[in-house]
């Protein structure tokens, strides 16, 4: 008798190790989503005004980063940055064509191309839909050619799914509109923007979720982990998205940006003449330096650009559904990140390619099981360091050092102490980010060259003070400096 209760409790002990294995793996699941251009323009980061219900939900659950910032304000650039954990050394990598440059085009080697293709060289299935890097469905083509063959990421995927619908190709889709259309086909005689009264599948990032949505229910089925990457498109421009979610605004209610004009005592060679909305020949009015587009025009864009973040988070909530209909939220970590912010009208600008804070500031959300509980961390971090984040929560050694730093302390105790300093690239310049400051230095002839903004009492940098307070120059120069990897030199 006694015999046969000892191996009866040996048995039970054995179950309940097997199951508690089984609810709890060693190496979690991870759901990363890239969003376009997404600022952190949400409700969980403080704007009542815009209806991003899902994204908010997740956040009561994650880690609001509220001061994560891009290195580069340009999507391929921030993308290959944040995906190989690297701060540019060339101006090969300040470019959209740097994951081409510098990983489609070169053979692979012993180092992991992505922090993807480290989780695939150790037991984890990769799925990538839409755009992780920079193409807009991971493969190497011009604008108007035909879809190509040869990958973005030859290493990094399992699986690189896309579907472009009535658009035929990953670019297309990225620049169409309701009636099938696009920027290119219609030689961008196009709006920047369109309210189609249509259901989510008059645009591509319906077809984008519903993809997600099947693998998911895929992938619950396999006995190893995964990662699943879903790169939506909006709200890049086109400012597309369907009618009911414009109608979620009352435009006239929206404000316009709080500061629209050129900084004092800054030059305009450090803004840019808002070219990528301007390309878009029906706009109803040219956005330039001179002067600030209409109110009633600067409203109107901002709807736009709002109705589309509308959209995007009812397409991550069908993710998030499902993941929890398929009992996989208790062991997947979520991930949202935004590739950079954009102006809205924000120092006259529309668009991003500034080293300014509107658009080095982007969203950054994490939701890791036994670990986040809706804490917002206001410590300054970058997007290279979500290589090492990531690889920490799944449990998988770093293969070689990057430049970013793991996030899981800061993650586990939100008053952590922190180095904070977070570096931008671009415009012949180098920006540093402090809890108080942005010290931007720019390596070119006009006057002046060092602009210091402080935010305690500048948020919306307004006006450059650095010959004012020479002594806080001096102070954050230093760190400055050690975010010069040459890149101007």
């Amino acid at each position: 008798m006694r015999r046969n209760l000892i191996i009866l409790f040996v048995f039970i002990l054995f179950s309940a190790c097997v199951q508690q294995k089984e609810q709890k793996p060693e190496h979690p699941n991870v759901l990363f989503i890239a969003v376009d251009d997404l600022r952190p323009d949400l409700g969980c980061y403080g704007n009542p005004v815009v209806h991003s219900p899902n994204i908010d939900k997740l956040a009561q659950t994650g880690a609001v980063f509220i001061h994560q910032y891009a290195q580069i304000p340009t999507c391929g650039a921030s993308r290959y940055s944040m995906l190989t954990g690297m701060l540019p050394k060339t101006k090969g990598h300040l470019g959209n064509e740097a994951c081409r440059k510098f990983i489609a085009e070169k053979s692979s080697g012993d180092e992991p191309e992505t922090f993807i293709h480290q989780l695939k060289n150790n037991g984890y299935y990769t799925v990538g839909i839409g755009k992780i890097s920079h193409y807009a469905d991971g493969l190497l083509y011009g604008y108007t050619d035909s879809v190509g063959t040869e990958r973005e990421l030859p290493n990094s995927w399992n699986e690189l799914l896309f579907n472009p619908a009535k658009w035929k190709t990953g670019w297309n889709a990225f620049f169409g509109y309701a009636d099938g259309e696009n920027r290119q086909s219609m030689n961008r005689q196009v709006k920047p923007y369109e309210s189609a009264d249509t259901d989510d599948y008059g645009y591509v990032d319906g077809y984008t979720a519903e993809l997600a949505v099947n693998k998911l229910k895929e992938l619950a089925k396999k006995d190893e982990p995964f990662f699943l990457g879903v790169g939506f498109f909006k709200p890049h421009l086109p400012f597309t998205a369907p009618k009911k979610y414009w109608d979620l605004y009352a435009e006239e209610d929206l404000a316009t940006a709080p500061f629209d004009s050129i900084p004092k005592n800054v030059n305009p060679a450090s803004l840019q003449n808002s070219g990528e909305l301007n390309g878009y020949q029906l706009t109803d009015e040219k956005a330039s330096l001179d002067h600030p587009v209409s109110d009633a025009y600067a409203k109107k864009l901002r709807h736009a650009y709002y109705a589309c973040i509308s959209y995007t988070d009812a397409q991550i909530g069908k993710l998030l559904d499902e993941l929890d209909q398929q009992g996989l939220g208790e062991n997947t970590i979520v991930v949202i990140w935004g590739d950079h912010g954009w102006h809205l009208g924000d120092q006259r600008v529309w668009g991003k390619h500034t080293l300014f804070e509107r658009a080095l500031s982007s969203t950054f959300i994490v939701r890791a099981p036994g670990k986040t509980k809706g804490e917002s961390i206001q410590q300054v971090v970058s997007s290279i360091d979500i290589y090492p984040t990531i690889l920490d929560l799944c449990g998988v050694d770093m293969p070689h050092q990057t430049d970013g730093e793991s996030l899981v302390p800061l993650l586990q105790n939100p008053d952590k102490e922190w180095q904070e300093a977070a570096y931008g690239y671009f415009n012949n310049g180098i920006s540093v980010r402090t809890k108080d400051y942005r010290l931007t230095q720019y390596f070119r002839k006009q006057e002046p060259v060092i602009e210091l903004y402080d935010h305690k009492s500048d948020p919306n940098e307004s006006k450059n003070i650095a010959a004012q307070h020479p002594g806080i120059v001096e102070q954050l120069m230093p760190l400055l400096k050690e975010g010069d990897t040459g890149l101007y030199h």
